[in-house]
């Protein structure tokens, strides 16, 4: 990540608390959506321990304000927003950028992706690593990216696949829902 100080900031939405951290480069690390403030700043601290507190301005505010419209169930194109992924390896980065790729109410699978970056649908769990650690879920909708036959696949976020389903949900895409999907935040 960038060499500048991060800062963060916990937000309401209409699917619960999100957290969002950033340094003077861009956006780090995006948290979905939880039932509590004090649960989402947990998730987020751990994973960007030196962040502060902070006021976001510009883009970032932008991007919180965008969050909230996406959460009550608009349209949003996350793309145009700046990320600092410079921790990350160069084929995850290229990874995140072709999934970037994937628009509103759009699907893709593992596979597809591995095609698209030219390395073969044997690669399919490599993608699947990358959305498994993407820093910035949401922003990166790794939520649109399906397993094989269309099933829904894992997910990493508070609430696992339920999660995924739902934010499938708010944009119109309808999969099946995995044995005892529980709901993962309150909307």
């Amino acid at each position: 990540m960038g060499q500048s100080a991060q800062h963060y900031l916990v937000f309401e939405t209409a699917g619960g608390y999100c957290g969002i951290a950033w340094s003077d480069a861009g956006i780090t690390r995006f948290q979905l959506p939880t039932h509590s403030a004090e649960a989402t700043e947990h998730n987020l601290l751990r994973r960007v321990p030196e962040a502060i507190p902070g006021t976001p301005r510009g883009e970032i505010d932008e991007a919180v304000a965008a969050v909230k419209r996406y959460f009550a169930g608009e349209a949003v194109d996350f793309s145009r927003f700046t990320l600092d992924l410079g921790d990350q390896d160069d084929f995850f980065r290229q990874v995140y950028d072709t999934a970037r790729q994937v628009g509103w109410g759009e699907t893709t699978t593992y596979g597809t992706l591995a095609r698209q970056l030219g390395v073969g649908p044997e690669a399919a769990r490599d993608v699947g690593q990358a959305m498994a650690k993407n820093p910035v879920a949401l922003l990166i909708p790794c939520h649109r990216v399906l397993a094989a036959g269309g099933k829904v696949g894992g997910f990493s976020a508070p609430g696992g696949s339920a999660t995924k389903i739902r934010m499938l949900e708010i944009e119109g895409v309808h999969v099946g829902r995995p044995p005892q999907a529980q709901q993962s935040f309150g909307f």
